[in-house]
């Protein structure tokens, strides 16, 4: 093929060719999937002004879903109140609602009421995917009314729905459905602090951007 050239042109010849082959691999290489989300925390933080005991004030609802939006499948987590199956003034309730149908509901051993002034309470919730389940769950929770609280298996929640990844999950629908159902005035702030996000591979995805949900709506 190349006996009629001279050597330096037999060079750029092969130069040339190497470089469309290249090119042509290169354009048929499949870029790998998005990596699986596995597994979603969240870290919040309230801090109260000057609580109520007598009105049980404030009340706070915080929101996790796995989707898009928290129009399906959604966990709540109500500090201060329990609204299920009957309200009780106090306490702490995880709450698994399929759109405004109530699923599963799991409460904390201790089911004191705000009561002490400039308290600040901190949790993570997260949730998780396992072979098509899903599990909810509320841990690292420390607090003066509650102590800690979490990570012990009385607020936690699996339930089945052929979900696989959380890549659908966007802290935009936690931080649009949370918020101070009662006495806001009673709450100085309200703020989902960081966000992990973990991946199938094993690496995490750490999001360290404060995002604070109004209370003076």
């Amino acid at each position: 093929m190349f006996g009629t050239y001279a050597p330096a042109t037999r060079l750029w010849i092969i130069r040339g060719l190497l470089a469309i082959v290249v090119l042509g691999l290169s354009s048929a290489v499949v870029r790998p999937e998005e990596q699986a989300v596995v597994r979603v925390e969240e870290d919040w933080e309230l801090v109260v002004g000057q609580p109520d005991v007598d009105t049980n004030a404030p009340q706070v609802t915080c929101v996790i879903s796995p989707f898009a939006d928290a129009n399906s499948l959604h966990c709540t987590f109500d500090v201060n109140y329990q609204s299920l199956l009957e309200y009780a003034a106090g306490g702490l309730q995880l709450q698994v609602w399929e759109a405004e149908v109530p699923l599963i509901e799991r409460r904390a051993p201790v089911d004191a009421v705000l009561a002490y002034p400039g308290e600040t309470i901190r949790w993570t919730q997260s949730m998780r995917v396992h072979e098509g389940w899903l599990c909810f769950e509320i841990t690292n929770g420390e607090s003066t009314t509650w102590g800690d609280f979490g990570g012990s298996s009385y607020l936690k929640a699996w339930i089945w729905r052929g979900v696989y990844d959380l890549n659908a999950y966007s802290p935009d629908v936690s931080v649009g459905n949370s918020g101070v159902g009662y006495a806001a005035n009673r709450v100085t702030s309200l703020t989902l602090k960081r966000v992990r996000r973990f991946l199938a591979d094993g690496e995490v995805l750490v999001d360290d951007a404060p995002r604070v949900i109004r209370t003076d709506l």
